[in-house]
């Protein structure tokens, strides 16, 4: 392991790296959201099913 050279990769990519505008934010939580929305509205009705198919909880 040549932790000079891990550590000038790891610079580097922290020179790339940049903060997002606010509207790259706003768009990555929107979407970001819409798919933690997504799971919890699945898992809800997977629940639902189950729950019908096997007589209630």
């Amino acid at each position: 392991m040549d932790v000079k050279y891990d550590l000038t990769s790891y610079v580097r990519v922290l020179k790339l790296a940049s903060t997002p505008s606010w509207e790259e934010f706003s768009q990555i939580s929107k979407i970001a959201g819409a798919g933690i929305f997504l799971v919890g509205f699945l898992g809800f009705v997977i629940f639902a099913v189950m729950s019908v198919v096997t007589g209630g909880i």
